[in-house]
């Protein structure tokens, strides 16, 4: 796929290469960008692209694919309803055992 930039370049990965939802939090606003609408998320950033391991790139829209959410009051219920949403679509790529 065409990304409109390089996953791992400045402006996805601010320099540094991350990964699942420190990609997407990234773009997020804490103090004004609340509450958030997943539609107008999507609008904005839909066709950026989120890195979820070395080798496998999707974009925001595909994770927002499996999000039941309409609206999200602050960034801590964003967060955990994207992280639902991964799991459920097999994208979370983080192993808490392993880092035990």
């Amino acid at each position: 796929m065409e990304w409109p930039h390089d996953p791992d370049g400045e402006e996805g990965s601010e320099g540094m290469r991350k990964y699942g939802q420190a990609v997407l939090a990234k773009k997020l606003d804490e103090e004004e960008g609340f509450p958030l609408s997943a539609a107008e998320f999507v609008e904005e950033h839909g066709d950026e692209p989120v890195r979820l391991n070395h080798a496998r790139v999707v974009s925001v829209a595909d994770i927002f694919e499996h999000v039941e959410e309409d609206e999200f009051e602050d960034i801590v219920a964003f967060h955990k309803a994207v992280g639902r949403a991964m799991r459920a679509a097999d994208m979370w790529e983080i192993d808490v055992d392993a880092h035990a």
